[in-house]
């Protein structure tokens, strides 16, 4: 099993490779580039931290349309080609496909958030050798702060959960329904703490109930964004890490069960 979701994963990710998708990198950087030159002209110190809250939220932007676009086309593609037909009379079976696609764009997402992260330090290294007293000015957190990491790897995490939700529409709805239902949880589980207090704000238990159902349905994808803590010296403690990592993992399990019995459901005769 471990061979063939190891092929499928390897042919997504050299597919994205070919889509040109890794150009997107280009661009980040010049952006990241330009943007530290623009805002070079604020208050000392002041623009470390919006470098960070950029590079940070550039990186969210580029990755979750990443995630997004090609994780809806992960199976209709296949399906569309009228390719699945010949993947699956080989000895392939359909949740080696699933788990497969899904490693392959989870490889490709790491790749991507790995690239934009050492971009984000490099204009940071570049605007400190540039100008050495900002190590100075920068009190709340060091120019090279090794806690970005941690905001980008709970990134990471969240466009994995992302890409598992993708997924899971990709196997029964087309890319346009699949990417506007996505993009929806995407927004939404950004507010899910707002569903858990629902009874508060709604005089009828009926909506009251169906909110803490939603609350628990849906992702909640707020405590993966530590970007203002971060930036602003925050200490994101290790618990915390593992815990939220925790909840991810269960998601994104949960959602690629889904989206298997779906597709094995499915009759492509």
């Amino acid at each position: 099993m471990a061979r063939v979701v190891g092929l499928v994963a390897a042919h997504v990710f050299k597919e994205s490779v070919r889509d040109k998708v890794l150009y997107n990198l280009v661009l980040f950087a010049v952006l990241l580039i330009g943007a530290s030159y623009l805002v070079g002209q604020l208050t000392a110190g002041q623009d470390i931290k919006i470098i960070k809250d950029l590079g940070l939220a550039a990186s969210s932007l580029f990755g979750l349309f990443i995630a997004v676009f090609i994780g809806v086309g992960l199976v209709w593609k296949e399906v569309d080609r009228r390719s699945v037909y010949n993947l699956l009379v080989k000895p392939v079976r359909r949740h080696e496909f699933i788990v497969g696609k899904f490693l392959g764009l989870a490889l490709t997402l790491l790749v991507n958030v790995a690239v934009m992260a050492a971009a984000l330090y490099a204009v940071l290294a570049l605007m400190n050798w540039h100008d050495p007293g900002l190590a100075q000015v920068s009190v709340e957190a060091p120019v090279l702060d090794p806690a970005l990491l941690k905001a980008f790897g709970l990134l990471y995490l969240q466009l994995l959960v992302v890409t598992s939700v993708a997924l899971f529409f990709s196997t029964f709805a087309g890319p346009l329904m699949s990417a506007a239902f996505t993009f929806g949880l995407y927004v939404v589980g950004h507010f899910n703490d707002d569903l858990a207090h629902f009874e508060n704000v709604v005089e009828s238990p009926a909506a009251a109930w169906l909110g803490k159902a939603l609350y628990y349905l849906l992702p909640n994808l707020a405590p993966f964004d530590v970007k203002s803590a971060v930036v602003h010296g925050r200490d994101v403690s290790g618990a915390y890490m593992a815990l939220t990592a925790g909840y991810g993992a269960l998601y994104v399990a949960a959602m690629l069960a889904l989206a298997i019995v779906i597709f094995q459901r499915r009759d492509f005769k």
